[in-house]
């Protein structure tokens, strides 16, 4: 799935399928499957976004655990119904192909959401056009990394993912990308702002329903 064309006077976030903020999350945190997926698949086009073919691996990664997960929901439709249910059901029959697959994918959301947020909270008082900053948006993205996906990256994976970190475009470029002609890139970072919080909420249900017995193998 590569980046929408984004029309004039719209966002990135006006190209999704799926809102984060559309996933119906239930009286018991259950986040409803067909929706988290579109949106998750629609946040690996901010990857394009970002313009540098250092950040296929991260894309790639995504992609594949979210067709895990859809494979999983294709095969058992009526226990996927959230993705909890989907976990619970797979483990019951004693595989854990999907379940690793959100585990993996839950910590690309964490990274994508935390990179994010570094930008939005450091430079709340700067404007995005602005030419310094007070950090550099790749600082948000190294940090994040650290944080959510370094410490599950062997050797081998870790300067793949480093370096696609490095190639993380200038702030002010990136709000550019993603705004489309005539958007106030003030409002591209307003409708930032509600998309990760909508996406910090999902990320945090399911940490911590990951962190459960119910979802270990």
């Amino acid at each position: 799935m590569s980046a929408a064309k984004i029309p004039a006077g719209k966002t990135w976030f006006d190209t999704h399928k799926v809102h984060f903020e559309n996933v119906p999350t239930g009286a018991d945190d259950g986040i409803s499957t067909t929706e988290f997926l579109d949106a998750s698949e629609a946040t690996t086009t901010l990857f394009d976004l970002l313009g540098s073919v250092a950040f296929t691996p991260v894309k790639n990664d995504m992609l594949g655990n979210i067709n895990k997960l859809r494979e999983r929901q294709r095969a058992a439709p009526e226990g996927s119904t959230t993705v909890q249910q989907l976990v619970k059901t797979e483990l019951a029959s004693k595989s854990h192909k999907a379940t690793e697959g959100l585990l993996w994918l839950t910590r690309g959301l964490d990274f994508t959401a935390q990179a994010l947020r570094s930008d939005l909270t450091t430079n709340a008082a700067v404007k995005v056009t602005e030419q310094k900053p007070a950090k550099e948006l790749a600082d948000g993205f190294r940090a994040s990394y650290k944080n959510t996906l370094a410490p599950h990256h062997g050797l081998l994976i870790k300067p793949i993912f480093s370096a696609a970190m490095s190639a993380t475009p200038y702030r002010k470029d990136f709000y550019a990308r993603l705004s489309g002609e005539g958007t106030d890139p003030e409002t591209t970072r307003q409708e930032a702002e509600r998309w990760v919080a909508a996406l910090e909420k999902r990320v945090a249900i399911l940490k911590a329903f990951l962190a459960t017995k119910e979802a270990k193998w």
